[in-house]
Parts: structure tokens; sequence; C-alpha cells
């Protein structure tokens, strides 16, 4: 697999990704639940009473008094605690009964209609507590999607590190392998030279000797290797059984390509896009938020109320559709109309908060500037490590160069009797150390850059990795 399959897969499959995009629409629901405030409560009802009085004779003035009996039938309606976006509070309400009694014609029936206003001018005026969580909510919506951007980035850079070790770890297996295959022809050239007369046993042993601690060597190598590609496996899916026996291979080597470091330009990537900068940024603002809620509920209550309505019924009027044609007519209004004004004496516990809430301001600033600073300050230890790695590229090459010229100088010597097995096993071993060496200064540039566009917040453009959050 490519690096590129390696990073579609994780995007697709890498199961902290997905534990990740649940996040902005769990942020999205909360937004919506923060609009619940404007919803009013509707109501309807119902009710019927029957009401009997027993009968009996009035002494007092010597007649018979008879039973009565009554019916009632009511209905009642209401939107209540209505909200709309400047604080004003509404009530709209209505109802209807009729009621029959017997003996005698006392059959009667009302209604009415009304709305009742209430608009706060002092607290609760600019903001309440209803636009007070949407705003936060609407905040905290563009932070999730911030977090799940940085996760994304993430999860890339280490499947992209992870790849580089995988890569390192084949190629330090070939090196092992290389250091086995040497040690092995030594021991087989000198058992030669021995049999003949022309070696000491010692020499021969010493042979045997490398060649069993390359062999370990070697085997310490592939189990590095197994663990590696585990390690990448378990980045790119989320079926581990179906790819624990696959073998992964990468498709290219490490290189290393020439990178020009500009310091300042740097800087300024990671101090104006990284998520978790810009996700502090928010912190700030909703901060910011909550000490305009703050301040503004250290007013006191000053309310306009008014309302209005019509009433219907009386005595006689016997339907429901009598009743509902007089407020039809409107002859029967009434309204009302004033202010209050309710101020908490002392008002300890708001002025509280309201300090508390600046002060947490103060903090929250100090903390972006300090991560501002951690930006900078790890930018420029990445710059370093990159370029110091890729120096290491040149100076290892050329000392695994120099290494084989010298081991095969020194083989020559030995053949010809002018060098000892102990100093061509030393170079053997040099050789072997140059080797590793150079491909682990590859594997530490590689990751070095990726390091480096990680903290600029650079890691989805460097690799075209167009990616939209939501």
């Amino acid at each position: 697999m490519s690096l590129e399959d390696c990073i579609q897969s994780a995007l697709e499959k890498n199961l902290d990704l997905r534990i990740a995009r649940y996040n902005p629409p769990m942020a999205l629901s909360d937004l919506q639940n923060a609009y619940a405030g404007y919803d009013p409560n509707f109501s309807i009802g119902g009710q019927h009473n029957f009401q009997m009085s027993g009968g009996g004779f009035n002494s007092a003035v010597g007649i018979a008094v008879p039973s009565t009996t009554s019916d009632a039938n009511s209905f009642s309606g209401s939107l209540a605690n209505g909200l709309t976006p400047t604080g004003l509070k509404y009530q709209l309400s209505g109802s209807a009964s009729e009621v029959y009694g017997s003996p005698g014609p006392f059959d009667a029936s009302s209604g009415s209609a009304s709305i009742g206003l209430s608009q706060p001018l002092l607290k609760n005026f600019w903001i309440d507590s209803t636009r007070f969580n949407i705003k936060v909510a609407k905040n905290r919506v563009k932070y999730s999607e911030l977090q799940l951007k940085q996760s994304i980035m993430n999860t890339v850079t280490t499947v992209e590190q992870a790849y580089y070790d995988l890569i390192y770890d084949r190629e330090n297996v070939k090196v092992q392998e290389k250091a086995v295959e040497l040690a092995t022809q030594l021991v087989v050239e000198n058992k030669k030279r021995v049999e003949v007369g022309a070696l000491a046993p010692l020499d021969e042993l010493q042979a045997e000797s490398q060649a069993a601690t390359s062999q370990a060597a070697l085997i310490a190598a592939r189990s590095a290797l197994a663990i590696q590609a585990n390690a990448v496996k378990q980045l790119i899916t989320d079926d581990y059984t179906a790819w624990q026996p696959v073998d992964l291979e990468p498709t290219a080597p490490l290189k290393a390509p020439v990178q020009i470091f500009d310091r300042q330009n740097s800087w300024s990537k990671g101090l104006t896009q990284r998520p978790d900068l810009l996700a502090a940024k928010l912190d700030v603002e909703r901060q910011g938020i909550t000490i305009k809620y703050n301040y503004n509920q250290l007013f006191p209550e000053l309310d306009i109320v008014g309302g209005y309505g019509h009433g219907a019924g009386g005595a006689g009027i016997s339907e429901f559709s009598q009743a509902l044609g007089q407020l039809a007519e409107g002859s029967r209004p009434n309204y009302y109309y004033g202010g209050q004004l309710t101020f908490p004496i002392g008002n300890v516990g708001p002025r509280s908060t309201y300090k508390k809430s600046k002060l947490a301001m103060e903090q929250l600033v100090l903390t972006l500037k300090k991560l501002e600073q951690t930006i900078m300050t790890t930018i420029d230890n990445d710059i370093q490590q990159a370029q110091s790695s890729y120096q290491q590229v040149a100076a290892t090459r050329a000392a695994r160069e120099y290494a084989a010229a010298a081991l095969d100088a020194e083989q020559k010597k030995l053949e010809s009797g002018k060098s000892t097995t102990y100093t061509v096993l030393q170079m053997q071993r040099d050789l072997t150390t140059a080797r590793g060496n150079e491909i682990q200064a590859l594997d530490n540039y590689n990751k070095a850059l990726s390091q480096l566009s990680l903290d600029e917040g650079s890691t989805l453009q460097r690799l075209s990795i167009n990616i939209e959050v939501k």
C-alpha cells in the first residue's frame, strides 16, 4: 500500500475518527435545543361538572325548598410562556363555559379571549438566557468542527509517521539479513582457512559468534517489523481480524526531499490555521458572551406590561354560540398596561458572578498567549530537528559508503593474510551500524517534516487532502 492508500483508508475506517465525527452533530443538536427556549406551551382542556343540592322545609317561612341540579361545561386553551428574540414574553388565552340548571331557568354562558405582553427594558433586554444559550451553542458548533479537524490532522500525521517507521523496519530487516549473510560467508571462508592451517580455530569461533549475534538481531528486527505493521493496520481499519494476516508492504522507499525552511512563514501558518489555536480563540469568544450576559444580569428588572382582551356572556345566554357572537362583536373589551421594577437589594450574587467571569477572561487570554508562544517554540524546534535530520541523512550515507569500502579492503587484506578475523568482524559491525543509521536518519527526517506540518496546521494542505468539516 502507498502512503496515500493508508491515509485514505484511515480517513474512512479509523475508529478514533469515527468516534470524533459524532461531536459536531451532537453540538448541532445542542444548538437546536437552545432554540427551544422560544417555543411556547400550548394547552387545551374541557370539563363537565354536575351538582345536586337536596331539598327540605324552611321552618322560618313555612315553605318547602325543592332540590336543585346544575350542569356546567367549560373549555379553555392557552399559548403560554412564549418568547421572542427581543425578550418580549407573550401569552394568549381563551375560555368558554355554559351552565344549565333546574328548577327554574337560570341558564348562562360566558367566554373570554386575551393576550398579555411583557417587554424587559434593562435586565434580559439585549441578552437573556435563551439568547445566551444560542450564542454559546453556535460557538460550540464551530469548536467541535475545529476539534474534528484537529483529530483528522493528528490521525493523518500518526498514520504517516507509522508508515515511515514501517518502511524503516522493513529496510532494517534487509540490513540485518545482509549482516547475517556477511557473517555466514565469513564463517564458511574461515572454516576453509582453518582446515588448511591458514587460520587458528579461534578465528572460526569468532566468526561463528558474530553470525549468531547477527541472527539474533535479525530475529529482533523481524519482530519489530511485525509489531509496526500491526500498528499501521490498527490505524487504517475498523476490522483488525480481517487485516491481521495481511502482509502490509509499503510501495516506496524512504527518500530525503529537499525542503526550504522559512521560520517566519511557519510561525504565520501556526498562528493562523492551527485548529487548536482557533479553538482556544473560540473559548475566549465564548467567555466574552458570558461576560455580556453576566453584565446584563446586574441591572434591575424594568418591564413594560400590557394586555388586551374581550369578554362575553351573562344570564339567559344559554349557548356557546351566543357568547362567541359577543366576542366577535367586541362589545366588551378590556385592557391594561403598566410597568414593574424589581431591584434586588445588594445584588451580591450577580456582582460576584460578573467579577468571576472577567477574571476567567483574563485567564483565558493568558492561556491563549501561552499557547501561541508554545506553538512558536515547537515550530522552531521542529525546524531545527528537520534541518539536523537532513544533514544526518547526508552524513550517514557517506559513513555507510566509507564503511562498505573499508570492509571490502579489509576482506582483501584478510585473504592475503595481512588482517585478522576480529578486524573484519568489526568492519562488518560498523557497516551494519552505518546502514541502520542511514535508514534511521531518513525515517527521522520524513517524520520531522510530518511533525512540522502538523505543528504549522498545514498537514492537510501538504498532503493535498481536501476535507470539508461540517
